[in-house]
């Protein structure tokens, strides 16, 4: 085990708020299930537990052997996985089946293993890595707009398109962040003030054609459309039911919460183990469990703009800000919705609720930041090493000394 433990490397903060974050989440993944398994299920929520284990220990598994490669190298697999990316996003958004009585527009079930898979959530990651590649190649060249179109906009443009219309959420986070990858990386503002008007302007026309032409979009576009417009408005639906049920769930923790495993709410919330687990975290641990979790995320961001700030590369430093800053605005994201400051998104809350892809993206993103933290402990431990080996030999110090 001592053994083990010494070939982790990286930032210890960032692994012991991961694995704080994942031993945590079977308390609430095991009593939130209970409606799941007596819907579909024999009633015992025994089987959720274990899947959601199983899930975790790939996810962790992920993360080690990503940290252990040299960081450099996702520069080259970003270019060459993103046009495979941008095929598998066309083939996922064109299903027209249901999985699991849900819109297959989200997700491509994996052969053999009877599991499904979120693509958008692998494109988060491999697109900000790529542009936290260009961002960094060009840091010493001066920025044209017509140049970047190509090379930059184009890939953003497609990848975020082919989201689109089966998650708004997902797309709003991606295209936020590669602003502020190209903010960070010395992009002009005029730049960006164009690129803001036009996804503005292409998002205007896309939400207008779905409303005109709904059967251009056979997909998830009506609903996340209409949980926009309904955030404001006195329409009741089933994203205003869930909605009233959090709030419920929320109300009735008070302090200390109603106790582990005594939630009565998510008898009724559909994705209680799911989009509103932090509903049931509240309810049943209070704002103990409330405030204990968002500590949790604060310190992981903490970390991550430590690791950010160390880098000793450009494309280091982007490139942790680009895969490691989305994992706490979406945990942000969804407690945000469970209290109606946002309209319902389908965003998961990090490391804590269930599903394969939430879990498995978010440790290959950790994996990533943690590879670059790996990388500046590895070059101060060779910076000592070679001070102590300077100090050690006495014809270094006389020459030093002539």
């Amino acid at each position: 085990m001592t053994n083990f433990f010494s070939r982790i490397k990286g930032d210890k903060a960032i692994w012991a708020s991961a694995g704080l974050l994942a031993i945590f989440s079977f308390l609430p993944v095991y009593s939130a299930s209970s409606n799941l398994a007596y819907l579909y299920g024999d009633g015992s929520t025994f089987p959720y537990l274990v899947n959601h284990f199983i899930y975790l220990f790939l996810g962790f598994v992920i993360m080690f052997f990503v940290h252990k490669v040299p960081y450099h190298y996702f520069v080259g697999l970003s270019i060459l996985v993103l046009p495979l990316l941008i095929i598998l996003l066309g083939f996922t958004v064109s299903q027209g089946i249901v999985i699991d009585g849900a819109n297959a527009s989200r997700w491509i079930s994996i052969p053999f293993l009877n599991k499904t898979f979120q693509t958008s959530t692998l494109a988060s990651v491999v697109l900000l890595t790529y542009v936290a590649r260009y961002m960094a190649k060009m840091k010493d060249k001066t920025f044209t707009f017509k140049q970047s179109i190509l090379p930059l906009w184009l890939p953003v443009g497609v990848v975020l398109a082919l989201i689109l219309p089966a998650n708004f959420s997902t797309t709003a986070i991606i295209f936020a962040m590669v602003i502020m990858l190209a903010f960070i990386g010395g992009y002009p503002l005029k730049y960006i003030g164009i690129v803001l008007g036009t996804g503005i302007v292409f998002l205007s026309i896309f939400m207008l054609t779905a409303k005109a032409f709904p059967e251009l979009f056979p997909n998830r576009v009506d609903t996340w459309i209409s949980r926009v417009e309904n955030f404001t408005n006195d329409e009741v639906t089933e994203a205003d039911y869930q909605i009233e049920k959090a709030k419920i769930a929320i109300a009735s923790g008070g302090v200390t919460g109603q106790g582990i495993g005594k939630s009565v709410q998510r008898n009724f919330l559909p994705q209680s183990s799911s989009d509103f687990i932090y509903a049931i975290i509240v309810e049943e641990m209070g704002l103990i469990g409330a405030f204990g979790v968002m500590l949790a995320y604060l310190m992981l961001f903490f970390r991550i703009i430590i690791v950010a700030t160390k880098a000793n590369s450009v494309f280091g430093k982007l490139l942790v800000i680009g895969v490691g800053l989305p994992i706490v605005f979406q945990a942000l994201v969804n407690m945000a919705v469970a209290v109606e400051l946002f309209p319902v998104t389908g965003q998961t809350l990090p490391l804590i609720s269930s599903g394969g892809s939430s879990i498995w993206m978010t440790c290959l993103a950790l994996g990533m930041v943690l590879s670059v933290s790996a990388k500046r402990q590895e070059e101060i431990q060779q910076q000592d090493e070679q001070k102590v080996a300077d100090e050690d030999n006495p014809l270094e110090i006389l020459s030093e000394a002539i």
